[in-house]
């Protein structure tokens, strides 16, 4: 703490030369004068100690603004000696005293907290027994214009103190404020990176969620049709080879829509496409893609469609269609070989209603209670849109999926976005 007062800012090699060069400079305008005269006395007399006297406190008190910044109290301690040293030796105000404005100010411009009042004190005591030495020759019995002088010089001498002072302190909490400033943007900076890496991290974590939501509709529905119909060919192929050969192409389809559909997703992940080779972007599915859909899921699939089509965004459809799906994908995987289902799509002014019912003979009473990646997949997509979602077994047998998703303005969509 006390190394902290005694050497506080410390001073680079270009302070020292700076704080040189002032201390010469002032050298040069002040002490000359009182150097002639010492050097012109005596030294055998008495004289010769009365004139080099000032010219010794004259060299300490420039002397000591070397060293202003790199310790403002070791300069104040030299200008305050050298400052009694002219009260013995001078009873005239020397030009050297403008030495104690610059002590002044850096005192208070380098000494943090109280202990730079102390500069104050040490000037306010000068102040009042500097002008007793130069005006009063009779301490006990002044005259009235002797104590006028007195008076002013004391309010002169005071504020050549108070006010580099006061400077001094403005300078110092204007740059300790500046600081504060600069450590506050500094931390709303590196919290700035924080919340936009978490921000990142988050839209990354929905981005490989959603793909993989992507993934799992495709494959999990594009392998059950192609296992479906390929079974049902192998059944066939003996009996009715064109309807095996039917098979055949709906599996050849199903797999081309299915790779399509994979490119499409998995061209989005590409940094770029390879060289010479542009990017496979396919456009989404759509409500109009929907009869397509179930006409190849089975001819265990019935589809009836209420109304007409709504202009809804592309999110709104894509998640329609994969809702349907999916729910045909379970269909395929759970409800046996002679089940049935029923999509029914109802177009309304501010929703859309899809059902799918089958009358599977499978227990599905256990996938609400331990639900898959399809179903929570579908609860995510409904949940998303703002909809809801029913999934749950048939008292008679079978299972239902039912999606309600409000149509919003197109506007309002992009507008969230």
């Amino acid at each position: 703490m006390n190394r902290e007062l005694l050497f506080p800012p410390g001073a680079t090699r270009h302070d020292w030369v700076l704080d040189a060069a002032l201390a010469a400079g002032l050298g040069l305008l002040t002490i000359p004068p009182y150097g002639v005269r010492g050097f012109a006395s005596d030294p055998t007399t008495g004289e010769f100690l009365t004139a080099i006297g000032p010219l010794a406190s004259a060299v300490l008190m420039i002397g000591s603004l070397v060293l202003r910044r790199h310790s403002p109290f070791l300069a104040l301690a030299g200008v305050t000696l050298a400052g009694l040293m002219q009260l013995v030796f001078s009873n005239q105000p020397m030009a050297t005293l403008v030495a104690v404005p610059v002590v002044a100010y850096s005192v208070a411009r380098w000494i943090p907290g109280q202990p730079a009042r102390v500069v104050v004190v040490i000037g306010a005591a000068g102040s009042v027994l500097g002008p007793m030495r130069w005006i009063l020759d009779d301490l006990g019995n002044p005259s009235l214009r002797q104590l006028i002088w007195l008076a002013l010089a004391w309010f002169v001498c005071l504020g050549l103190v108070i006010t580099p002072y006061a400077i001094g302190r403005r300078v110092r909490e204007s740059g300790e404020a500046h600081q504060d400033r600069v450590a506050a943007a500094e931390e709303r900076y590196r919290t700035m990176l924080l919340e936009r890496d978490q921000d990142t991290r988050l839209a990354e974590s929905r981005a490989r969620t959603q793909i993989a939501r992507e993934l799992h509709d495709i494959v999990a529905h594009s392998l059950s049709v192609m296992i479906v119909q390929a079974e049902g060919g192998k059944a066939l192929a003996a009996k009715k080879p064109e309807a095996a050969t039917q098979a055949l192409t709906t599996i050849a389809e199903t797999g081309r829509e299915a790779l399509s559909e994979m490119r499409r997703i998995l061209g989005v992940l590409r940094e770029g496409p390879e060289p010479g080779r542009q990017a496979d972007f396919a456009p989404a599915p759509r409500l109009s893609d929907i009869p397509d859909l179930v006409a190849r899921t089975s001819d265990r699939v019935q589809l009836a469609v209420h109304g007409q089509p709504p202009r809804a965004s592309a999110a709104l459809e894509l998640t329609v269609y994969r809702v349907v799906q999916e729910a045909l994908t379970n269909f395929l995987k759970h409800a046996g070989p002679q089940a049935t289902a029923m999509v029914t799509i109802t177009y309304g002014m501010r929703e859309i209603a899809v059902d799918v019912l089958d009358n599977g003979i499978a227990s599905p009473s256990v996938a609400p209670q331990n639900p898959g990646h399809g179903l929570r997949g579908m609860h995510e997509r409904v949940a998303s849109m703002g909809g809801r979602l029913l999934t749950r077994a048939r008292p008679n047998g079978g299972f239902q999926v039912t999606a309600v998703l409000p149509i919003r303005p197109l506007a309002d969509e992009h507008g969230e976005e």
